[in-house]
């Protein structure tokens, strides 16, 4: 509050002036200390979020630069920006079925640059988010994408259309920049992405990212059945067509839009082979027929397209049926990858289309359906 006080003049008299603000400010000695720390704070979150922009350990802005050692191992974060701003003509989607993919196979057996860009769990909403950032690169006058090697999981494909595993960071994933202050000054982005792999540099391989951590010891019937708990027998059978009506939504809203709006494109799509395991599940939930329908319904509708080539992997007997290829009841090992993309390559486990030679959905169906059926569950199980 200002106060009035006297001044004497040079004549004599005396004045009143008012005094108290310009005063109290020349005697605040904390006003230049307030200042300073905030303009230091605001130069250290400028410094910050220029380091983030620059090294942009996510791709968020642009593409790696030539030298530092990033580390790549969040799916959700990292693979929208990798779709963004890396190079490559084809791409790997799926679960943790494709993550022991290593992207130099495919440049070797088909010449393609090959970018990997797996979610683990993923459903078809997570497939629908990457695949539109990776042909909106394309519109924008990229490189054209050849091949999407789409992994299919068939459970996935019975939940919601806007189902992900895992919520998606959003600032991530758009092309708003206000909210991007969740990434350029987020304490885990500086000290886990940029100044840990600074400290102890050892850069992700970009070939084979996301692969799994299992060494060559938990590839082993010992392990998986050890891991392994059966269902309880469910009595009630469900309805063959139970899944379709679901299976459809997810497929017309998620994955054939992009098949649609992109003819010059293949899509592969390819359903991996699955442990025995997985069908005494199946089987003791009393779903088998609602399974092999949706194996049907999604291989039928989607090699109805000229651009999708289908591969079934599931009645791969030799493999399926040996646990020790296995780390759990459906994790294979990777030298079935390796497998799968040799098939790719030749044309092996192609399933032909309507009116096509060849063996259709319905051979391999039927296949499938004499292994599941003839298997002895309570055998294996007893060496638990």
């Amino acid at each position: 509050m200002a106060v009035s006080r006297a001044i004497r003049m040079p004549d004599g008299r005396e004045e009143n002036r008012m005094g108290g603000n310009g005063d109290m400010k020349k005697r605040n000695p904390f006003r230049k200390v307030v200042i300073c720390f905030l303009g230091l704070s605001a130069a250290a979150f400028l410094a910050v979020m220029a380091l983030v922009v620059y090294v942009d350990p996510f791709f968020h802005y642009h593409g790696p630069l030539k030298g530092f050692p990033y580390l790549v191992d969040n799916q959700l974060s990292q693979n929208p920006g990798m779709a963004k701003h890396m190079e490559y003509d084809s791409v790997i989607l799926g679960s943790s079925m494709t993550v022991n993919f290593q992207t130099t196979w495919f440049r070797e057996l088909m010449d393609l640059q090959t970018i990997k860009l797996s979610y683990s769990g993923a459903f078809p909403k997570d497939q629908s988010n990457i695949m539109k950032i990776i042909f909106e690169k394309e519109e924008s006058g990229r490189q054209q994408v050849k091949k999407v090697f789409l992994g299919v999981d068939v459970i996935t494909y019975t939940g919601g259309v806007e189902q992900t595993k895992y919520p998606i960071p959003e600032y991530l994933y758009d092309d708003i920049l206000w909210n991007d202050i969740q990434y350029v000054l987020n304490k885990d982005v500086l000290l886990n992405y940029i100044l840990r792999p600074i400290a102890d540099p050892d850069p992700t391989d970009l070939s084979n990212v996301y692969a799994s951590w299992w060494t060559e010891e938990y590839y082993s019937e010992t392990w998986v059945l050890h891991n392994y708990t059966s269902p309880a027998q469910v009595e009630e059978e469900s309805s063959p067509d139970d899944f379709v009506e679901a299976v459809e939504r997810n497929l017309a809203q998620n994955i054939c839009p992009f098949i649609e709006e992109n003819p010059e494109t293949e899509f592969v799509i390819f359903f991996p082979p699955y442990s025995i395991l997985f069908w005494d599940g199946v089987l003791k939930e009393n779903h088998l027929e609602a399974t092999m329908e949706t194996f049907r319904y999604i291989s039928k509708r989607l090699n109805a397209y000229e651009n999708v080539t289908v591969y079934f992997f599931q009645d791969q007997e030799e493999i399926i049926c040996d646990l020790n290829h296995y780390a759990d009841y459906s994790h294979y090992h990777p030298r079935f990858n390796r497998y799968m993309a040799e098939c790719f390559a030749d044309g092996e486990c192609v399933v032909a289309k309507d009116g096509q030679e060849g063996k259709n959905i319905d051979q391999y169906l039927e296949h499938m359906r004499e292994i599941v059926m003839g298997f002895d569950y309570e055998e294996l199980l007893s060496r638990k």
